[in-house]
């Protein structure tokens, strides 16, 4: 691989910290490609994802409400949206490289399926004989191989920095003397092709949109249960970060209630979040005082994150999240029935493969029982809600309850 930057007109690196990625010094693409006179390789990487047809697919997958529930629920898309705008924000206070922490953040959940958790779990059981499913993993695939856009190279041809983003921005996936047959079969695969130095932590841009996804995840969780009647304002103050923030609202705008009270609650949960892990992170920046990107990956510990006292607050609120509105019967009811109608697509397409559309076809490397399933998964985890939908319709001719 060789670096494809050098010379972008105005482009330059006096606000960069030195433990940020220099996008100067990228590690390439796995399929060397001329650099380009106006773009990083990160700014292109990020118009490469908002560009892919997986990036627009998101747009009709589920966060937590089906589409069919309300116009204003986020999406898959809107939840993407929203990471990478809070990503954008942690990069710029930390002094990392903004473009890099977008480009990760917009790529994060291109390999979830339709109906959110629910289908993930259900093509998980479906493939379990056959290695797995993991949306992580299912990501890498989308860049890597699904994405047939160029004419010299499947995938996306992402930087090495934006898949290892990709791919470790939770953490490393194997100790430094791990066996690599633990990886899920699709970050097993491509690492035989390309080194992604599994058992590293990723970069500090990497981390700012893991810990961006937290934020999002928060907030406008707490904003849509409170939308769709599953939580009520009061029931807030069960979590005291939140109760403060209440207060605090009490008492800087007395009387204020509606949309506007929901709305300045769940935008100081988002800044009040940020504000902690800019602070905090600077504090172990300065602790650990890492000369280079190399240098953080190799800290053995999180660079990028909440204060002790924010990540209990963090829990709180998923737990609070999970009994009110994650497991609430409402939603429960549509998940399992979401989750049974991709479990029946499976079954179908896997006992009978000309059930799938041409483009799908099983090839004749196919054959072998697991590369069947894994392109059966493939098509599946594409999905929209609406597309799963209408399968259904043709291949049973019904259309499925979903609650």
């Amino acid at each position: 691989m060789q670096g494809e930057f050098g010379g972008l007109i105005g482009f330059g690196s006096a606000g960069r910290a030195a433990y940020a990625i220099d996008p100067a010094a990228s590690r390439g693409r796995l399929h060397p490609e001329p650099a380009s006179p106006t773009r990083t390789p990160f700014q292109r990487d990020r118009d490469r994802i908002i560009h892919s047809t997986a990036f627009r697919r998101l747009n009709n997958k589920t966060q937590v409400f089906l589409y069919d529930e309300g116009d204003h629920y986020r999406t898959r898309l809107t939840h993407t949206i929203e990471v990478a705008q809070i990503a954008r924000a942690l990069a710029r206070a930390l002094r990392l490289d903004e473009d890099l922490a977008e480009a990760v953040a917009l790529s994060h959940d291109l390999g979830h399926t339709p109906f959110g958790h629910a289908g993930e779990r259900a093509l998980d059981r479906a493939m379990a004989p056959y290695g797995g499913f993991d949306h992580n993993a299912q990501s890498l695939r989308v860049v890597t191989r699904l994405e047939r856009r160029y004419p010299d190279f499947d995938g996306l041809n992402l930087s090495w920095e934006t898949l290892e983003g990709l791919v470790k921005h939770n953490g490393p996936l194997m100790a430094p003397d791990g066996d690599p047959a633990d990886l899920p079969a699709a970050i097993r695969a491509y690492s035989a092709e390309q080194d992604l130095a599994l058992s590293t932590f990723a970069s500090a841009e990497a981390q700012a949109a893991a810990i961006a996804d937290d934020i999002a995840y928060d907030a406008h969780d707490i904003d849509d249960g409170l939308r769709a009647g599953l939580l009520d304002v009061r029931g807030l103050a069960e979590v005291p970060f939140l109760a403060g923030i209440m207060d605090e609202v009490a008492r800087l705008h007395p009387g204020v209630s509606g949309p506007r009270l929901v709305n300045e609650i769940v935008r100081r949960v988002i800044t009040r979040m940020i504000e902690d892990v800019i602070q905090q992170s600077l504090a172990t920046i300065a602790a650990a005082d890492p000369r280079s990107a190399d240098e953080v990956r190799h800290l053995g510990r999180q660079t990028v994150g909440f204060s002790p006292s924010l990540a209990e607050a963090d829990r709180a609120v998923k737990a609070y999240l999970k009994r009110h509105v994650y497991r609430h019967e409402r939603v429960m009811s549509v998940m399992r029935a979401a989750e049974r109608l991709v479990e029946r697509l499976f079954e179908r397409y896997f006992e009978d493969p000309a059930a799938l559309p041409d483009e799908w076809q099983p090839r004749a490397e196919d054959a072998e029982p697991a590369r069947r399933a894994r392109r059966i998964a493939d098509f599946l985890a594409g999905m929209t809600d609406r597309y799963a939908l209408r399968e259904h319709k043709r291949l049973f001719d019904a259309w499925p309850d979903l609650g």
